[in-house]
C-alpha cells in the first residue's frame, strides 16, 4: 500500500477492508499491521514520513516506501507470479486421511463443504459484480483467480460426493 502512497498504519487498515484485500491477507487485527511496519522498518524497506496529530485524535506515524523496499517489492512480485510456492493447505491434508472418518461421515462433511463453498462463490460474485461498477478489472485479479479456484474445488467435493453415493468410492480395499 505504500507504494501508492504514504500513509499511516490505520489508514492501511482501511483500504485493506475496503478492497476486500483482507480475503487474500490476514490483517483481521491491526497488531498484525504494526508488526509488519516493525520488520519493513528494521529492514530498511519503508520509512517513517512524518508524524501528525489532528485535534482530538491521537498521534500517528505516516510511513512511506523506500527505494531499496521499492526494488524489493517488485523483486517479491515478480518471484510470486512467475513461480508456484509449495503451499500446505488443510482439505488436501484432510483428504489425505479420510478413512478416519465413515464413510457416512465423510459424504455429509463433504456435503456440508460443498454447501459453505457454493455460498462463499455467490457472495463473491455479489461483491464482484458491485466492485467492477468503479474498480477496473486489474484491481479484482485475485477475485478472479479465487472464483476460479471455487468452482474447480466445487466440482471437485460434489464429484467426490457422487462418487461415494454411487460406490465408486468405498473404503472397501
Amino acid at each position: 500500500m505504500l507504494a501508492e502512497a504514504p500513509m499511516h498504519a490505520y489508514r492501511m487498515q482501511q483500504l485493506i477492508k475496503e478492497r476486500h484485500k483482507d480475503e487474500v491477507v490476514n490483517v483481521a487485527q491491526r497488531n498484525s499491521i504494526y508488526q509488519t511496519i516493525e520488520r519493513l522498518l528494521r529492514d530498511g524497506l519503508i520509512q517513517i514520513q512524518a508524524t501528525e496529530r489532528a485535534e482530538n485524535r491521537p498521534e500517528r506515524t505516516v510511513y512511506e516506501i523506500t527505494p531499496i523496499g521499492r526494488d524489493t517489492l517488485r523483486e517479491w512480485m515478480k518471484i510470486m507470479l512467475s513461480t508456484p510456492a509449495r503451499e500446505f493447505p488443510e482439505f488436501p491434508a484432510a483428504l489425505a486421511f479420510l478413512p478416519i472418518l465413515t464413510q457416512d461421515e465423510a459424504r455429509e462433511a463433504l456435503a456440508q463443504r460443498h454447501a459453505t463453498l457454493a455460498a462463499q462463490l455467490s457472495k463473491l460474485d455479489s461483491e464482484v459484480a458491485q466492485s467492477s461498477t468503479f474498480l477496473h478489472r486489474i484491481f479484482l485479479i485475485e477475485d478472479e483467480y479465487h472464483r476460479a479456484v471455487l468452482v474447480a474445488e466445487l466440482d471437485f467435493v460434489q464429484n467426490t460426493v457422487n462418487d461415494l453415493d454411487s460406490g465408486t468410492l468405498s473404503w472397501k480395499f
